[in-house]
């Protein structure tokens, strides 16, 4: 008993103590260092919030302040069941097959499924996006990708249709494969300027957060964007087309034949690239496509107000924004 009183309060005993008052100090010296290197910040390297222009107040790689980033909200109202796009009151009722549907998506077969967007383009997703593409802030992508989860979550009745599919063999169903992940390619010269894919980063930060992260699988090589195309800034909804015509190809179509895809971009402008990259991947194979983004640009209900059955591609051109790239 003495020995060990002897040994808890002996030389022991204050080295302890020693060490401990050592350690607080140190933390208390380092959160010190930090709430001085924040509140030096906006001195030293002043910066401006990218969407409201209102100064940084902390330490961030992102140049968008908290409060514009929590303003950024998931899409709300009726929507096209198929391609997402806001659809007028007289639209708003389902179809006979149980769908909201678009005047568009009523008279063409789109070649997937369904898309789905997190935000629309127009409300400040806009700078995130660009700071991502065009200024290289990395970090961006991580926001975005969360966004990205989030909109997944929309998918899930169709992924969990997808997999018990009654077309399916029993065999098939016991070898489940996972839905493969792709990203809308960038041609190489593009991607070897800008350092990365926007698409695939996005995807890659989804994927650490959506639930279903174990039924998903990224496939970034297996689309191929065999040409540079031109801006689609300005073009009519034939031009685009024609612009994207041929510039897609799947390098190994034996990995998609029979399987379920999910194809990821940053922006849903018209949906041409979409389109041309579901279509490319259906005719290699594919069972079934969808399309899931961050953002998606959103005609006004007026837009549709001359809409004409004649006239689909002329009302799907409607609403073209800087969102190309």
């Amino acid at each position: 008993m003495g020995a060990a009183r002897v040994w808890g309060t002996g030389v022991w005993g204050t080295g302890v103590w020693a060490t401990r008052v050592w350690a607080t100090r140190v933390w208390a010296t380092r959160d010190w260092a930090g709430r001085a290197a924040e509140s030096l910040f906006p001195v030293l390297f002043p910066s401006d919030c990218r969407i409201c222009g209102e100064p940084l107040l902390n330490i961030s790689r992102l140049p968008v302040c908290p409060d514009c980033l929590a303003s950024l909200h998931p899409v709300r109202g009726k929507m096209c069941t198929t391609c997402g796009e806001r659809v007028l009151s007289s639209y708003a009722e389902s179809d006979p097959e149980g769908l909201r549907r678009c005047p568009v998506c009523r008279r063409v077969d789109r070649p997937f499924e369904r898309a789905v967007a997190y935000c629309s383009y127009e409300t400040g997703l806009r700078e995130p996006i660009h700071l991502l593409k065009f200024n290289g802030v990395r970090p961006a992508a991580k926001v975005l990708g969360r966004m990205l989860a989030e909109a997944l979550t929309a998918l899930e009745p169709d992924f969990e249709q997808a997999g018990s599919d009654q077309r399916k063999s029993a065999r098939e169903m016991f070898e489940q494969q996972p839905i493969l992940v792709i990203p809308v390619p960038l041609y190489k010269t593009k991607r070897r300027q800008r350092g990365f894919n926007q698409a695939e980063l996005i995807a890659r930060a989804a994927l650490k957060l959506h639930p279903a992260g174990e039924r998903l699988q990224l496939a970034a090589d297996i689309l191929q964007r065999t040409r540079d195309t031109h801006s689609q800034i300005g073009l009519t909804s034939h031009q685009r087309r024609e612009n994207l015509r041929g510039a897609f190809a799947v390098t190994r179509a034996t990995e998609v034949i029979g399987r379920d895809l999910l194809l990821v971009d940053d922006v849903y402008t018209t949906g041409t690239t979409a389109t041309e990259c579901a279509r490319v991947l259906r005719r290699a194979g594919a069972r079934q496509v969808w399309v899931a983004t961050v953002a998606r640009t959103l005609k006004l209900a007026s837009n549709y107000a001359e809409f004409r059955p004649s006239n689909v591609e002329t009302s799907e051109a409607v609403g073209q924004t800087r969102a190309a790239g």
